[in-house]
């Protein structure tokens, strides 16, 4: 395990991993996209927002994440929720998901294009991707500020050729920038049946 990002994440997370978050938007709004049972992964999930959500609906959670403290928090909010959800603290990095394992996974502001791969390869059959991260066309100071944790306009399209795309949104800074989706893009993408 990196070290240096966990003792980086779990100083981030203290005293604010406890504070409940919501979904990510390309979950909350592709609700209706979910199968109604199967397994699914929180991939780098921080808050666990979209975990508890997943597990919320019906599916076999897990949750993994590099930082012991926001594991130990979203443990403690599945289960006043009585929310039967795994946890686990894990350096996706070093220790990607094996192949055809989950049937949904989300990964939310986390980015690590040498992961793409893998996480196609976790898909099962007709598993589903829902990833939502920062651009590196931005409107405001949210996010990372390194351009390597950002992604270049369309990128994310690109990091998975293997996959069929059934919503992608991207704005960057066209129009109006006070309204819409901005800083970020997400994609909702299909493995197709073999």
């Amino acid at each position: 395990m990196n070290e240096t990002d966990q003792v980086k994440w779990d100083r981030i997370y203290t005293g604010s991993a406890a504070k409940s978050v919501g979904p990510c938007r390309v979950l909350s709004s592709h609700i209706h996209l979910l199968p109604t049972r199967g397994e699914a992964l929180d991939l780098a999930c921080g808050r666990g927002g979209n975990a508890l959500f997943l597990a919320a609906c019906g599916l076999a959670t897990r949750a993994w994440d590099i930082s012991g403290v926001a594991i130990q928090a979203l443990s403690e909010q599945a289960s006043q929720r009585r929310l039967s959800l795994i946890t686990e603290q894990r350096d996706v990095t070093i220790d990607p998901p094996t192949p055809e394992s989950f049937d949904v996974i989300v990964v939310s502001r986390f980015l690590d294009r040498t992961l793409a791969p893998a996480i196609s390869a976790a898909l099962r059959a007709r598993g589903l991707l829902f990833y939502q991260t920062f651009i590196r066309e931005k409107v405001t100071d949210t996010g990372p500020d390194n351009p390597a944790y950002r992604l270049a306009p369309n990128e994310l399209l690109q990091l998975f050729p293997s996959l069929q795309v059934l919503h992608y949104h991207e704005e960057g800074a066209v129009g109006d920038t006070r309204r819409g989706f901005r800083n970020e893009a997400m994609l909702v993408a299909q493995k197709r049946h073999c």
